[in-house]
């Protein structure tokens, strides 16, 4: 199914991500009305919820990680797993990646990838479906911001991690402290509080402690 840009563009607004002021991301002006939007879109009533227009701590956490080490993907191909709206790919072009791969299940987040990218004035993202059992592509790094939020996917991303890191990529995987995530195979490469998105409208949002973790 294909999204239309001027749907992306109808049902949100720019703002500038608490941790990452350097990018724009569009994100929900309204999430109840974007939802029922979506589902009207598609024409059904089970549609998941808009994940994609928000910017998640994981995420902030890997975009503040790679603008502040930029040496990570300069030169480099980049492969953003569950890249939602494309936060992180837009800071791995910003910090001087040559090629980055977004990968994203949710159609409407696929369709505001390059929306966000034109946003920023970057180009050189490559929006892509589900990647998951599948095998990595040829890239040398993978960032994966808030990927681990259920067992049932968690069990899903690990082993495509494992063989990202077994042909060579490095590995980074940014979490606000999700219990499914094995974190004693992992290691800390950066701390920060973060602004979580907001649990209702009108309520401030939680700030949390997010890790971003590199897998050895």
């Amino acid at each position: 199914m294909s999204v239309p840009a001027s749907f992306i563009r109808a049902h949100t607004r720019p703002v500038r991500p608490s941790l990452v002021p350097e990018v724009q991301l569009l994100v929900a002006a309204d999430v109840v009305a974007l939802w029922e939007a979506m589902e009207g879109e598609q024409g059904r009533t089970e549609q998941e919820p808009p994940f994609w227009a928000a910017a998640w701590p994981g995420g902030q956490a890997l975009a503040r990680y790679v603008l502040d080490t930029p040496d990570l993907v300069a030169g480099r191909s980049v492969l953003d797993l569950g890249a939602g709206s494309g936060l992180v790919a837009v800071a791995a072009v910003l910090a001087g990646a040559t090629r980055v791969v977004a990968s994203e299940i949710d159609p409407f987040g696929l369709a505001a990838i390059p929306e966000n990218a034109a946003l920023n004035g970057v180009s050189g993202i490559e929006p892509v479906g589900d990647l998951l059992g599948e095998r990595p592509p040829a890239v040398d790094v993978v960032l994966a911001g808030d990927v681990c939020y259920d067992r049932t996917m968690t069990e899903r991303v690990l082993p495509f991690l494992d063989a990202a890191r077994a042909a060579g990529a490095e590995v980074l995987i940014g979490d606000p402290g999700r219990p499914y995530l094995p974190h004693d195979r992992l290691e800390e490469a950066a701390v920060h509080e973060v602004a979580d998105t907001e649990d209702a409208p009108g309520r401030p949002p939680r700030v949390r402690r997010t890790t971003v973790w590199r897998l050895p």
